[in-house]
């Protein structure tokens, strides 16, 4: 993807002959619902365009993304954004969590494969609640907004693909997060806040042979031409 990604730049900026070296250092787990491949994507865009001394605007290449992949365009945003279509249509919104609100991601041993996901989507069952109110109820009351307004109606067919990720979402409810909810078509579960039971869960998860934990935090990027997002 990252290849293609860096293809595609040369094709719409019109610039031949530059070619790049890539050292691509994966920390987002495959097969997690997280979007690892579509942010590598992004990110070479973002930096040949940098490179080639930014032939393309930021609309430019939110337009090109959308012919690798639907997840893409996403990360080119600031890192707060409201998605439709395939995913490709964005629309910026800000910040809902202040910089450095953690956020903590649960990933099983396995994956799920997407296509399986959506195979076993029952449409009659899907949310009926309009996106754009869930929208404005986040804009309003940021990620401490209600647990019914965490909507992802993936869940359940994931559920039913891996029983064991029910379990697993229960176990993280349990634990004390303030919200708790599954990452696109999965396999990952996110957990916003802290576990009541402090270290003591992270020692306890991590002790786990069946899941991976990583703590984390949310960052957006800055509002300048050549900012990036930086841990």
């Amino acid at each position: 993807l990252v290849l293609r990604a860096l293809v595609l730049m040369r094709e719409k900026t019109g610039v031949s002959g530059r070619y790049f070296h890539v050292n691509l250092i994966k920390k987002v787990p495959a097969q997690g619902g997280l979007g690892g491949g579509s942010g590598n994507a992004a990110t070479a865009m973002f930096g040949a365009n940098e490179l080639l001394g930014r032939p393309a605007t930021p609309e430019q290449m939110v337009e090109w993304s959308g012919e690798l992949g639907s997840d893409i365009t996403f990360f080119l945003s600031r890192g707060s954004a409201y998605c439709t279509g395939r995913g490709e249509i964005l629309t910026p919104v800000p910040p809902f969590a202040e910089p450095g609100t953690g956020v903590c991601i649960v990933k099983p041993a396995g994956g799920l494969s997407t296509p399986e996901v959506f195979r076993a989507l029952d449409y009659s069952k899907l949310s009926a609640t309009d996106p754009e109110e869930l929208l404005g109820r986040f804009r309003e009351e940021g990620v401490m907004t209600g647990w019914e307004n965490y909507v992802n109606d993936l869940e359940a067919p994931a559920f039913s693909v891996m029983p064991a990720l029910a379990d697993l979402k229960e176990e993280l409810v349990a634990a004390g997060f303030d919200r708790v909810l599954m990452s696109g078509s999965g396999s990952s579960i996110f957990c916003i806040g802290k576990p009541s039971e402090g270290d003591t869960f992270f020692e306890r998860f991590g002790a786990r042979k069946d899941v991976d934990v990583f703590p984390t935090y949310f960052i957006n990027r800055g509002d300048g031409v050549g900012d990036w997002f930086e841990e």
